[in-house]
């Protein structure tokens, strides 16, 4: 390949050296032509200025000795001209440096210089190609008695040219020696940048890397050094949401603002950098180039978090049921008890109040909550929250009628609050979360208030960012997607997430979802006094 780029840009500055070669010299000829004219009408002009060749013209007959001659001669040779040519208004020869043309007619025709005109010309005459000027002689009266007519002899304008040729040919093969070394520079430089990779090489490796970037089920996004996204593969747009026009623009410009973006453009740093794109969540890597940009890639993750988060679910449901297990058999051993010591009144009355709080939990959600999902969901966590000794209240506020739009995003909301309620006041004494869920008008409000620790105010809006938590990760992966998703949910649906510090200490999440339920008849929320604090 070096040897190719070498004889390549040889032949372009060997071709480029001819072509200004050229280029230069036929304006000079131009020049060298015009030059010589202008020369013999300038010498033409000076001849017939002067007043005694006029009258000599008039008052002598031509001859090889006569006045005309010898001063046209003498003008000849001290301008070094080819001829100088004094005629008659008969175009008769006055003078010639041929003395066996004087007398004779003049071989070109001088009817325009007799006319009055100055004629600058080459031509072909006796004496062959030459440079001529022509004016028009005159007498003391101004007038026309005749014309002067001087040559410079051609080829002493082409033997200037050839003259120059050499000088012109060493400035050319000069500028052709520079070439020819910025040349064999360029050569090595891109000979080191390839690896000495020859052409066929080179668009098999582009060939085979489109074929492996498209094919490859790992996004991949390649910056420049300006930070401007260069490259897209098709598992990238899949994973981002974009297309072809991102290229060409920042992250910012094509993502918006946001994590994702910020981990594209490198302003925030770190391996396997956990994000979160509209429904997806991913795991982002960058590494920098030599050149200055950057090439990112993307995992996505959302198929493992959902199964992780289901996984911890499953978890709390199999710890619950182990307790209720035991639960269970410490209650049937007591209605044994009651059983064998026959005591038939109190071992009925055992066994109703058992099976009524359960069936006053159940009752106590369904009758504010219509969605049977969302109803379902906060029986499962309140029988969660028991086995973990915290209480788990559905506030008297609470009021949600069987009008969602998507139930399933709302159960999404609720379980990440209640679970990070759940985890914030586990292990504390008195420990409590209470669930508030409103309708107001087509707006969904839901609130839910903890006992724990509480969040500091400079960390409020970071529970929010992806993969930003206080807490262990899991054994199936990392923390930090629950409450970025719950406000990715609110926000798609025009809504917001909020944290504060709850009445009496601890943290309190406020989620309003606009538009989150169907219909124009739906029951007011009410306005009630706050729940006393006593288990559910």
């Amino acid at each position: 390949m070096f040897s190719q780029v070498l004889l390549m840009q040889l032949a372009i500055a060997a071709g480029v050296t001819v072509l200004a070669t050229g280029l230069f010299l036929a304006p000079l000829s131009n020049q060298l032509d015009d030059q010589a004219m202008r020369r013999a009408l300038a010498i033409a002009q000076t001849t017939a200025e002067q007043p005694q060749i006029a009258k000599d013209l008039q008052t002598t007959p031509y001859s090889v000795d006569g006045p005309v001659q010898k001063e046209a001669e003498r003008i000849r040779k001290a301008t070094k001209a080819e001829y100088v040519v004094i005629m008659n208004k008969d175009g008769v020869r006055w003078s010639h440096t041929d003395p066996k043309e004087i007398g004779g007619k003049v071989s070109t025709d001088p009817a325009r210089a007799l006319a009055g005109e100055q004629v600058m010309e080459i031509d072909e005459g006796t004496l062959g190609r030459s440079a001529r000027g022509k004016v028009p002689l005159r007498d003391s009266d101004g007038n026309i008695i005749g014309a002067v007519s001087v040559g410079i002899a051609y080829d002493s304008v082409r033997a200037r040219l050839i003259h120059a040729i050499p000088g012109l040919l060493a400035y050319a093969g000069g500028a052709l020696a520079v070439g020819a070394l910025a040349a064999w520079l360029i050569s090595r430089r891109v000979q080191r940048q390839t690896r000495d990779l020859a052409f066929s090489d080179i668009s098999a490796l582009l060939a085979e890397r489109e074929a492996m970037l498209h094919g490859i089920r790992e996004g991949v996004v390649a910056l420049d050094r300006t930070g401007r996204v260069r490259l897209l593969n098709d598992e990238a747009q899949r994973l981002l949401g974009i297309g072809d026009e991102a290229v060409g623009r920042t992250p910012d410009e094509a993502l918006g603002e946001g994590r994702t973006a910020d981990v594209l453009a490198g302003r925030v740093t770190g391996t396997d950098l956990l994000t979160v794109r509209g429904q997806r969540v991913l795991i982002a890597n960058r590494m920098p180039t030599d050149d200055g940009g950057a090439v990112a890639t993307l995992r996505d993750r959302t198929e493992l978090e959902q199964l992780g988060r289901e996984l911890d679910s499953t978890r709390g449901l199999i710890d619950a049921l182990r307790a209720q297990d035991h639960e269970h058999a410490n209650r049937m051993h007591t209605l044994l008890g009651l059983l064998e010591l026959e005591m038939y009144d109190d071992a009925v009355e055992f066994v109703g109040e058992v099976v009524g709080d359960h069936r006053a939990t159940a009752e106590q959600v369904t009758e504010k909550i219509k969605d049977p999902l969302l109803a379902a969901l906060l029986v499962g966590k309140a029988t969660v929250a028991a086995e973990r000794g915290v209480a788990l209240w559905i506030s008297d506020r609470t009021r949600l009628p069987d009008r969602l739009i998507d139930p399933r995003g709302i159960v999404t909301v609720v379980g990440n609050l209640v679970d990070n309620a759940l985890d914030a006041v586990g292990g504390k004494p008195h420990a409590r979360v209470e669930v508030e869920l409103r309708a107001e008008g087509r707006t969904a409000v839901l609130r839910v208030r903890d006992t724990g620790p509480g969040i500091p105010a400079e960390q409020r809006e970071l529970v929010f960012t992806e993969g930003w938590s206080t807490k262990k990760p899991p054994a199936h992966g990392k923390r930090g997607i629950g409450l970025s998703l719950v406000r990715r949910l609110a926000e798609r649906q025009g809504g917001s997430a909020t944290v504060t510090e709850a009445d009496g200490g601890g943290a309190e999440f406020v989620v309003v979802l606009p538009e989150a339920l169907a219909g124009d008849d739906l029951e007011p929320a009410l306005t009630v006094p706050a729940a006393p604090e006593e288990e559910s």
